[in-house]
């Protein structure tokens, strides 16, 4: 007959099995990760086809990151058990949470901008900018506000796409008018040359 296991066995293989939320809410995580990924996947794939050093699948990572971690701050705070006086012994402060977040995804926009300087000519703004509304949309996916999340994402392919069609078509009249304007210098210089 085999010796009963002992407490701290028992204890081990407790903490291995048992888990601070039901299946059925790991689940509901797992389609919140997917849902931030989804649409972090939505910004990458816009920087992508842009030819950005950061595309589909860095946004889609960051964004499913995010709303992981702001998913499982509660399973975290729960699980931790309570210290000798009843309190728990981690207090879980939600801004520091994102603070952590924002700081990592801002170390990889970072790398986008210092691998693409160019002379005078810095690139890769944008795509560091893009990276953060991933993180943006991913925390808010992660705390469950899908209709504010799907705005964000419309909102941020507007900005890169719509926006850059305008701002290309800005620049375009622009320097057509700067042309103009300078044949018409050289046209008045020539009629005024040959008055002389």
């Amino acid at each position: 007959m085999a010796a009963p296991a002992d407490d701290n066995t028992i204890n081990a293989i407790n903490l291995l099995i048992d888990s601070p939320s039901s299946w059925e809410h790991q689940l509901l995580m797992l389609v919140v990760v997917a849902g931030a990924a989804v649409l972090g996947g939505a910004i990458g794939f816009e920087r992508e086809l842009a030819n950005r050093p950061a595309g589909f699948r860095t946004h889609m990572l960051v964004a499913a990151m995010s709303a992981l971690l702001i998913c499982i701050v509660p399973d975290i705070v729960t699980y931790m058990e309570p210290s000798h006086d009843g309190e728990a012994q981690w207090k879980s402060d939600p801004i520091r949470i994102i603070q952590a977040i924002v700081t990592g995804v801002s170390f990889l926009g970072a790398g986008t901008i210092f691998t693409q300087r160019r002379k005078n000519h810095v690139v890769g703004l944008t795509t560091a900018a893009s990276l953060l509304m991933a993180t943006g949309v991913g925390i808010t996916v992660g705390l469950r506000l899908w209709i504010l999340a799907i705005g964000i994402t419309l909102l941020t392919l507007l900005a890169l796409r719509g926006v850059h069609m305008l701002e290309a078509r800005l620049t375009q009249m622009h320097t057509d008018q700067r042309e103009d304007d300078e044949d018409g210098e050289s046209r008045g210089r020539k009629n005024s040359e040959l008055d002389d």
